[in-house]
């Protein structure tokens, strides 16, 4: 199961029932967060979740109300008893970004890892969360991501009996293990099935709609992707600062044949985005318009 919690929606600038961009998700006790916008720390709270268990931190791009919200992040995981290292990852140059922003935070009692972006794509596999960024395409360099949990094959006992296994490996083999045993390997396919499907959630924020981010989160349980502007009017808005309005998300999770799209990012001037989500259902249907601390548990599919 992956929790997933839309902790602030805002861009631009925090408001008094709204604030900055920031995503968490937690998996088997390790949380995840994309983006760390003005009121993260108080969004954490305010939903009830833990700030020690937060092992990875990754960054859509480096414009204040995506990042502004770390330093003071930092300083309160610090003060968890955190002693473990936290991975960063993030456009390049996040390791010069980061250390700027920590003179206000200059000292903590754990490391930071530092995963720089180059490529178009990339692939990062840590603590159970298969992570792809992918660019997308706003002012400065910026990465969509995937958030993917993989999930092995059925254990078979008659494969396992076939492949002449012993009982007392096969917890171990099930498990992902591989073996040397009286100089056989012994591997997990040998025990298991075919992958099953695992669950897959995209987070696309500050980009105007390039069709591969429809490729990017192709049948998805979920895509949270930027909402800055539901008004029909302002289409040339979205153009010139290089954002997206809600029909232009609702086509993108419409091509990606997702099952869900919530909107963030909202624009200060959208004061009740609920208002306007209704003009793209007949787009994509399953739209909701996202809203701080919005939750859902995401389930691998029952056999």
């Amino acid at each position: 199961m992956l929790d997933v919690c839309l902790l602030g929606t805002g861009g631009m600038m925090p408001l008094p029932y709204r604030w900055l961009t920031s995503l968490m998700l937690r998996y088997n006790g390790s949380s995840l967060l994309i983006d760390s916008g003005e009121g993260t720390q108080i969004a954490i709270k305010e939903k009830g979740w833990s700030f020690k268990p937060i092992d990875i931190i990754c960054f859509t791009h480096f414009h204040g109300d995506h990042i502004g919200g770390l330093p003071g992040l930092l300083l309160t995981i610090g003060n968890s008893d955190r002693t473990e290292p936290i991975t960063l990852i993030g456009p390049k140059g996040l390791e010069r970004v980061v250390n700027g922003l920590r003179v206000i935070a200059p000292e903590l009692p754990f490391e930071l890892n530092f995963i720089e972006l180059t490529e178009a794509s990339e692939i990062i596999e840590i603590n159970g969360y298969c992570i792809e960024a992918f660019k997308v395409s706003h002012k400065i360099t910026c990465y969509g991501y995937n958030v993917v949990i993989k999930r092995q094959g059925k254990f078979i006992v008659e494969k396992a009996i076939e492949n002449d296994i012993p009982q007392k490996y096969w917890s171990r083999l099930q498990k992902g293990e591989s073996l040397e045993v009286e100089g056989r390997k012994l591997t997990p396919d040998m025990v298991l099935g075919g992958d099953r499907k695992g669950i897959k959630l995209t987070y696309c924020t500050d980009t105007r709609p390039v069709p591969h981010i429809s490729d990017f989160a192709k049948g998805g349980d979920l895509f949270i992707c930027e909402g800055m502007y539901g008004e029909e009017d302002k289409e040339n808005n979205a153009k010139k600062y290089k954002h997206m309005t809600f029909q232009e998300a609702a086509e993108l999770a419409y091509n990606g044949k997702v099952s869900e799209l919530w909107l963030t990012h909202y624009s200060p001037s959208l004061v009740r985005p609920e208002e306007y989500v209704k003009n793209v259902y007949h787009i994509f249907e399953n739209t909701k318009a996202g809203k701080d601390g919005m939750s859902t548990t995401l389930k691998f599919e029952e056999d």
